[in-house]
């Protein structure tokens, strides 16, 4: 009886989907099966000429999805339980009768299922077991052209060249431009950036004085007309201390305190390195709560507060 070999890529990238191959190779063994070995031993050309001899010649295939919304959602492990399932799913459509699963690594994902004991679990297998190379390549390219498409549609992250790795450019990308519907909240760095699994990206350790700076401006704002919807919310990079809507607009505050008047006015601690980071930091609450900020007009803003008694001398805008 036939093996069904089942490998996964895409579990360490910041951005994309996590994929799964599924294979059953015919019984009798055609001559290029002899060439099949783990997918990153391979060339992207190699990969794709047998990417396509696979599709056509094995005896089934499927393929296996979990989307970076699903990662966030139920974590890699439940992500891997997922989307291996979907791919076995998509293997018994073909009706070819299999006696036994090899999934690379050590975990067996199809475990509580009716085929869970039929499942041995191997390391290295994808170059080890023919049927899970070719799981690993079809799984390999079908996962690199999603993104080099999305790289059309996202083209300053440079999808193209990295499928979403977390490489020195792609990070600085991120910096850069912020995060967007393919980046996977739940991993580092991009959690932080974001404040993911926090309640409003909330940070407990804010100094005594600073944080009662902060209550004198939110109360000020508040008695302005604000809503405050959020405090200390926390990038990998930055810190917005305040972030607040009135009318049609939402503002991210940065306190600044001085205990005197002769340390100069708060706009003089925001320089264009600070002005940077504070507006990439509002770029990723807005892309973070994209439903509830897709009507407000974003705008930076500063509080100088000094003094003994907390004394608000200025909030403005920085238009």
């Amino acid at each position: 009886m036939a093996i069904l070999g089942i490998d996964e890529v895409g579990r360490g990238p910041l951005a994309g989907p996590l994929v799964v191959g599924a294979v059953i190779l015919p019984e009798e063994k055609p001559e290029w099966v002899d060439e099949l070995k783990d997918s990153k031993k391979l060339t992207a050309k190699k990969r794709e000429a047998l990417n396509e001899v696979i599709l056509q010649a094995a005896s089934a295939t499927g393929l296996g999805w979990a989307s970076p919304a699903e990662l966030d959602e139920v974590g890699i492990s439940g992500a891997l339980k997922l989307a291996t399932r979907r791919a076995v799913e998509m293997v018994q459509e073909f009706r070819v009768p299999f006696s036994q699963i090899i999934i690379d690594g050590k975990v067996n994902f199809l475990k509580d299922t009716a085929l869970g004991k039929h499942v041995s679990v191997m390391p290295k297998a994808d170059d080890l077991v023919k049927e899970v190379s070719a799981a690993s390549i079809i799984a390999k390219v079908a996962r690199d052209r999603y993104m080099y498409e999305i790289a059309e549609k996202y083209p300053e992250y440079g999808f193209e060249k990295h499928v979403g790795y977390g490489t020195a450019a792609h990070r600085a990308a991120i910096v850069k431009h912020g995060i967007c519907p393919e980046h996977r909240r739940s991993f580092e760095p991009i959690k932080s950036m974001v404040g993911f699994g926090t309640k409003q990206g909330v940070v407990k350790n804010t100094t005594k004085i600073g944080k009662k700076a902060e209550e004198r401006v939110a109360e000020y704002l508040t008695n302005g007309g604000h809503k405050i919807v959020a405090r200390n919310f926390k990038t990998y990079f930055y810190e917005i201390d305040i972030v607040s809507v009135k009318n049609d607009e939402v503002y991210f505050t940065e306190v600044k305190y001085r205990r005197s008047d002769l340390a100069g006015g708060g706009m003089a601690a925001v320089d264009q390195k600070k002005l940077a980071k504070m507006r990439f930091a509002a770029e990723c609450y807005m892309k973070y709560h994209i439903r509830k900020m897709a009507n407000y007009n974003p705008l930076l803003a500063v509080a100088d507060v000094s003094g003994d008694n907390f004394e608000i001398r200025d909030w403005f805008a920085i238009r």
